[in-house]
């Protein structure tokens, strides 16, 4: 249902839309305090703005945006596409409340031959290198591991690390299964894998027919040449390629390389899903979810969902590079993506909207696969709904905003090894789910070895002391000792204690033995299967995991950097290229001395002596 809203009493604001211009650009709506409610992009600034302060016929989420408006903003730019690029960029920035976003927490996999004599193939997250070739991004892990397996098959690369493949004096399991070629070994010549590698890159850029016709003139000449063994591999290949398009029936068309995009709802949840076509193979999808609950009138559900799309796609691929064709289930706002992608990216994207052939069969299995990632998602939101809900009841808490139920939580723990690399963790609960996004470490210094009581007072400390407004629930990993630090905390800073629960581990840290402590000294003990407490389980142990892997990360850097540090002829900026170029201690440990001596003023001696001692 759409709500009406009263004729706005504020002239200022009402004399300031008369006033703007009829141009494109972006404007800003501010609340209370200058901030930001809401930035929207228009052709025609005057027109947009004004229609905001109709009396009927917004909706509810629109309604409550414009209740709250305190003053309006403008920036005026030469097209709807540099309208965009400047939206996109104010909307991740300052984050709106009631703008729609989308939370997408994991980078997108990639496949990587690595820049090695015998290059390995294997999956890849995180930046990437000139050494390397990288084939994707693929939407999810299943994807990537797929077109590992298959690779294997056909072209038998292998997949072992740079140190297990310099250490090997026997083939080992995966060549005796047909699905390495055991170069480790020199069961095969640099020349003949360098050609499976150049056969494997080109199937990934879609030319198996190109390659089927390689490999079958490559084996009638061996066989002229009375090679007949050799002749029998390019055989066994073609074989395994031919089965493998037959099994997925693949597309052998790389023109067919496309992002595909629908956006659905079902009335409160907004999904955009995402598909990828890659050397014209359909890779899969992923469905992305708005971070806000919305309540759509049904005269605002075209512009919605227009909307949505256009900001997943602008937050989308401002990190990632599109491919040169998208197809979008929304006409609309075809024409302005293509513009702002294609200024962005100083070449041609096309955007269709009305797709033929293979495309068109794609999109409808998208919007299919988008309306029921929505049920879904729906029916696992609705279990977590009832958790908080019954959490909410049996602790007499309540949210401010709109749904009662809605609670924001906190956790911290506190994780160290024998006292070194001391990590605090926060982790958010919101809207019936983990926020990543949210989350935050606080590297613990100055305090004795091991004193998780002044860990738990420097990380609250930090947390608290400068924000506005407090969550609805406080967990501390801990009993009554932690507790009364958190306590001590709050009062020192003004705050109310009443909203911090001790999470008391129970006997053997088992789930559901676990009890509640609270400021005024009552102790719950909920019992093992009670919906609240499953729910307080799963924070805590969240908080627990995103300790203990920043405590690691941690310890592992400094110990990397004591042994960067040892070796002569490494200083602070030789170390920061070489964790820059390898992305970490994990690239940085998985390198080859080859790689590392390509880094700039590293010696061959050095990285010999780097990779010799990161072995060690």
């Amino acid at each position: 249902m759409s709500e009406s809203v009263p004729e706005t009493t504020r002239p200022d604001i009402k004399s300031k839309v008369q006033s703007m211009p009829n141009l494109p650009g972006v404007y800003r709506m501010l609340g209370g305090e200058g901030r930001v409610l809401y930035v929207g992009k228009a052709r025609d600034l005057k027109k947009r703005v004004a229609s905001y302060f109709r009396t009927t016929g917004l909706s509810p989420r629109i309604a409550k945006m414009v209740s709250l408006i305190q003053d309006i903003e403008i920036t005026v730019v030469r097209s709807e596409a540099e309208a965009l690029l400047l939206e996109n960029n104010l909307i991740k920035t300052l984050a709106p409340k009631f703008n729609i976003l989308f939370r997408d927490d994991k980078s997108y996999p990639f496949l990587k031959l690595s820049g090695h004599a015998y290059p390995r193939i294997s999956y890849y997250r995180g930046a990437l290198d000139k050494q390397s070739q990288f084939f994707g991004p693929f939407p999810n892990a299943w994807a990537v591991k797929e077109s590992l397996q298959l690779l294997q098959k056909v072209f038998q690369l292998r997949s072992c690390t740079d140190s297990v493949f310099s250490n090997r004096t026997r083939p080992c399991l995966l060549h005796q299964i047909h699905r390495c070629s055991a170069p480790c070994v020199k069961k095969i010549s640099a020349q003949d894998y360098a050609g499976d590698v150049d056969r494997a890159a080109r199937f990934l850029k879609g030319d198996s027919s190109a390659i089927l016709q390689e490999l079958e003139g490559k084996m009638t000449q061996a066989a002229a040449d009375l090679h007949y063994e050799q002749a029998a591999v390019f055989r066994d290949q073609m074989a395994s390629l031919a089965k493998v398009l037959e099994q997925h029936n693949m597309e052998t068309h790389p023109d067919l390389d496309c992002d595909l995009l629908a956006v659905a709802t079902d009335g409160k949840t907004i999904a955009v899903n995402l598909a990828m076509v890659r050397g014209g193979r359909h890779l899969g999808d992923r469905a992305h979810f708005s971070t806000i609950t919305i309540d759509l009138a049904e005269s605002d559900l075209s512009d919605v969902l227009d909307e949505a799309l256009m900001a997943f796609i602008s937050q989308h691929y401002a990190v990632q590079e599109p491919p040169a064709v998208i197809v979008v289930n929304r006409h609309e706002i075809a024409v302005a993506i293509s513009e702002w992608l294609s200024a962005r990216g100083g070449r041609e994207i096309r955007v269709l909207h009305q797709p033929q052939g293979k495309r068109r069969e794609w999109l409808e299995q998208v919007e299919s696969n988008a309306r029921l990632a929505l049920a879904r998602r729906a029916q696992e939101m609705g279990s977590q709904q009832s958790k908080t809900q019954v959490l909410a009841e049996s602790l007499g808490v309540t949210s401010d905003g709109q749904d009662p139920y809605d609670l924001r939580i906190e956790c911290f723990d506190i994780s160290h090894s024998a006292g070194e690399s001391t990590q605090a963790s926060c982790v958010v609960y919101q809207h019936h789910d983990m926020q990543p996004s949210e989350y935050r470490r606080f590297n613990i210094a100055d305090i004795t070895p091991g004193d998780d009581y002044a860990a738990m007072r420097q990380a609250l400390t930090r947390r608290y002391q400068e924000m506005a407004h407090l969550p609805d629930l406080v967990l501390i990993d801990g009993g009554k000792g932690q507790l009364g630090v958190a306590v001590a905390v709050f009062e020192e800073l003004g705050l109310d204690a009443d909203v911090l629960v001790g999470v008391a581990k129970g006997e053997k840290r088992k789930v559901g033995l676990e009890t509640l402590v609270f400021p005024d000294g009552r102790e719950i003990a909920l019992g093992p299967g009670h919906p609240a407490l499953l729910l307080i389980a799963r924070v805590r142990d969240e908080a627990h995991r995103f300790a203990i892997t920043g405590m690691r990360a941690r310890r592992a850097k400094a110990q990397l950097g004591s042994v960067l540090d040892e070796i002569e002829g490494i200083g602070p900026k030789r170390r920061q290229k070489l964790l820059a170029r390898f992305g970490g201690l994990a690239g940085l440990r998985a390198a080859s001395a080859d790689d590392l001596a390509s880094v700039d003023g590293i010696s061959r001696t050095t990285a010999q002596e780097i990779y010799r001692r990161l072995r060690s």
